[in-house]
């Protein structure tokens, strides 16, 4: 199952809005075959494994990380396949929240007299789709904010300068988790003091779509990310409607979603990513975007790289700016983070289950 959940992290940044999984086929105590679901349209795990056999499968066993599909979608259901192929053990790891599959899936196998073994490294297979269970129960986007600061809390110096606090080992593994969603998004002031590109820069980048809360439409046309707007799709979100902007921002070959209210409604903006399947949104800034994201109720993960150093000032950037809550009380706390090491950098990962739901501060049910 290991082995599965391996392949399965292959398809990162490429099956969205589908889930990663990975498909083992085992008999007499050897791999005959193996798969994944290399991307969104292509085969499924199952299929692929079975499509790699380098014998027969029957009598054999398969271990899959997510329960088998049992419906027709851009492919056949996989469960056909697995009978086809005379698998006679199946193996699972997670269960599939889709509602066209949901149980159906062990049900089909169990009907056909294929044993099926549950919750094989549940928490292992999981945790490689927290994206798409949340994307697929709630049809919003799952949420991750990003930031690197100093000990002292700081994301820039007052002067702006933010380049290099993390280290290179830390700002690549960002990439990763730029290339892993499907859209990344900034505030305006990011774009005016940074001018980003947003890309994906790492070897087999997949670049996600990037987005920008501009809620006046203030984003100069030389900026990076309309200028490449025809390279990798760009949105900007905003509340202002002047027709001839709208017009000279799509002409360049961004696309404009308008929300209402003064500022950016960002729960209605999530709502349409989430009709455009975009399943995950990193947010990477700047301090004004992150508290009203958190207000909002809308972050479902929070990373956080840590470098060992001291910026000061109190005119000097934070992590999250706002206005902020009234009473330690009322703060926005987290439970236990998942912590890793990148050369003198910390990670530190806040998942929204690690929440503490004190006075439901946060919306969440």
């Amino acid at each position: 199952m290991r082995r599965a959940i391996e392949l399965a992290k292959r398809g990162e940044g490429f099956v969205n809005p589908n889930p990663l999984v990975g498909a083992v086929i085992v008999k007499d105590g050897r791999i005959i075959g193996e798969g994944y679901h290399e991307r969104y349209g292509a085969l499924h795990a199952e299929r692929s494994a079975i499509l790699s056999l380098t014998q027969s499968a029957a009598g054999a066993d398969m271990y899959v990380t997510l329960e088998p599909c049992c419906h027709y979608g851009k492919q056949p259901p996989c469960t056909e396949a697995i009978l086809a192929a005379g698998i006679r053990n199946v193996y699972v790891g997670s269960y599939d929240p889709n509602p066209l599959v949901s149980g159906g899936g062990f049900k089909y196998l169990r009907e056909h007299g294929i044993k099926v073994t549950e919750n094989v490294l549940r928490g292992e297979c999981d945790a490689i789709n927290d994206i798409f269970f949340h994307y697929i129960t709630t049809k919003r986007p799952y949420v991750i904010m990003k930031a690197a600061m100093s000990i002292d809390g700081r994301t820039a110096t007052h002067t702006g300068n933010s380049k290099w606090i993390s280290n290179e080992a830390s700002r690549e593994d960002a990439h990763r988790t730029r290339k892993r969603c499907a859209a990344v998004m900034c505030g305006i002031n990011t774009v005016l003091s940074d001018d980003p590109m947003l890309n994906c820069r790492i070897p087999n980048p997949k670049n996600p779509v990037r987005i920008v809360c501009d809620s006046r439409l203030r984003i100069p046309m030389s900026s990076k990310l309309i200028k490449t707007a025809r390279e990798i799709p760009t949105v900007i979100a905003a509340t202002e409607s002047d027709k001839q902007r709208i017009e000279k921002i799509k002409a360049a070959g961004a696309d404009v979603i308008i929300t209402g209210g003064e500022h950016v409604d960002l729960r209605e903006l999530m709502a349409e990513l989430g009709r455009r399947k975009i399943d995950s949104v990193l947010v990477e800034g700047g301090a004004e975007l992150h508290w009203s994201m958190f207000d909002a109720g809308l972050v479902d993960e929070l990373q956080i790289y840590v470098a060992p150093k001291i910026i000061g000032g109190r005119d000097a950037k934070p992590v999250v700016g706002g206005k902020g809550v009234m009473y330690v009380r009322d703060a926005k706390e987290f439970g236990s983070p998942e912590i890793e090491r990148f050369g003198d950098d910390i990670k530190l990962t806040y998942k929204k289950s690690c929440y503490r739901r004190r006075r439901n501060v946060y919306g969440y049910n």
